[in-house]
């Protein structure tokens, strides 16, 4: 007797609803946990049918889909559902379900275990919302990925397009006959397109680099790049006649890269030289190809160091040089030649000392 009794404890004061069910949808029995979940007194719930204690919803999905499981495959597990309460309220649970035969032989009778899912509800609509979230925030990003692709189309088109007419212009006036401060005043005007153009090369790589995919690369073999080399620094010398630049070209293998984005960096590295170094000192160019496979470039030019708190922050965006009082130029002519040296697969470095700072672009070359 003893023993009946602490059965029967157990059974009311189980931490979850347990239900046995007749055949035909009858309670035959439920616990105290059923009772207070649904606000019933104690066994007042037994000798209902179980559609009675179902949401709407409930009753059609067990009536057509769980009970002809349970016929077929004995149990079923974690089905989420709703219980109706003493007051019609619904209360969220998880049910899972046997079917075993009856003692006297009678058709079989179902067992049936709930527990409370309103944190697992929530859980789950979070999760739904989360989802619904990070769906309408992809096609944001995507209608957003279309519009900046167009801005920098544009804005590229927009800039662009004046200055080849300036540069044009400079170009067929240079061959007329000029007074000395005529041909002056053309070599301002070539040195501002130049600088123009670099600036515009530099604003628009920024755009693709933060507000797009990143800078884009077209690859091709070129059997030597000091010819793009030697074009660049022409240019640039054009703009500072005055400072000496030297350079050294050894690399004896073909190099794989954008060429256009090799000189954009070559061009940012030695403009920041020209506008940094000391002008008494010449600038060293030098590249070359190593035995392991590399391809190595660095820009070198004497005057005052590198400050060694600005060091970290060298190839952020916006970072203006200030040696020499220099506050000029939108300070992402660093940053840019960083980027392409990574969309290369390669790294872009800085050392500075009283002798000289240099800025090494290394990349890995498998081609010859």
């Amino acid at each position: 007797m003893t023993e009946e009794l602490d059965y029967r404890k157990l059974f009311d004061e189980a931490p979850c609803g347990y239900v046995l069910l007749s055949a035909d949808g009858v309670i035959l029995k439920t616990n105290d946990w059923v009772a207070n979940l649904l606000g019933y007194p104690t066994g007042e719930i037994d000798g209902k049918r179980l559609r009675d204690i179902f949401s709407m919803s409930a009753r059609i999905l067990f009536e057509t889909n769980l009970a002809p499981l349970l016929k077929l495959q004995k149990n079923i597990r974690e089905v989420t559902l709703d219980l109706k309460r003493s007051d019609g309220t619904l209360v969220p649970v998880i049910m899972g379900a046997t079917s075993f035969p009856d003692p006297l032989g009678n058709a079989n009778t179902i067992r049936i275990v709930f527990l409370e899912a309103g944190e697992r509800r929530l859980y789950e609509r979070e999760l739904v919302s989360a989802r619904d979230n990070a769906q309408k925030g992809l096609q944001k990003e995507m209608d957003d990925g279309q519009l900046r692709e167009q801005f920098v189309a544009v804005l590229g088109h927009d800039l662009r397009n004046p200055l080849s007419s300036i540069s044009a212009a400079a170009r067929i006036l240079s061959k007329e006959t000029l007074s000395d401060r005529g041909r002056q005043v053309i070599g301002l005007m070539q040195g501002s397109v130049l600088r123009m153009s670099g600036l515009i090369d530099n604003v628009l790589d920024f755009a693709r680099a933060r507000l797009g995919g990143g800078i884009g690369l077209q690859l091709r073999v070129e059997d030597t790049l000091e010819p793009l080399i030697n074009q660049v620094v022409q240019e640039l010398r054009a703009s500072s006649p005055d400072h000496d630049v030297l350079m050294s070209y050894t690399a004896t293998r073909p190099v794989e890269c954008d060429t256009s984005k090799i000189g954009q960096l070559v061009s940012n590295l030695v403009g920041n030289a020209l506008s940094h170094g000391d002008k008494r000192q010449p600038i060293r160019i030098g590249a070359e190809t190593t035995e392991n496979g590399s391809f190595r470039l660095w820009v070198a030019n004497g005057g005052k160091p590198i400050a060694a708190e600005a060091m970290p922050t060298l190839f952020n965006p916006f970072v203006r040089g200030q040696s020499q009082g220099y506050k000029d130029g939108l300070g992402l002519g660093l940053y840019i030649a960083h980027e392409i040296a990574k969309a290369h697969g390669g790294t872009l470095t800085a050392t500075s000392t009283e002798q000289e700072t240099c800025f090494l672009f290394e990349m890995p070359n498998t081609v010859g």
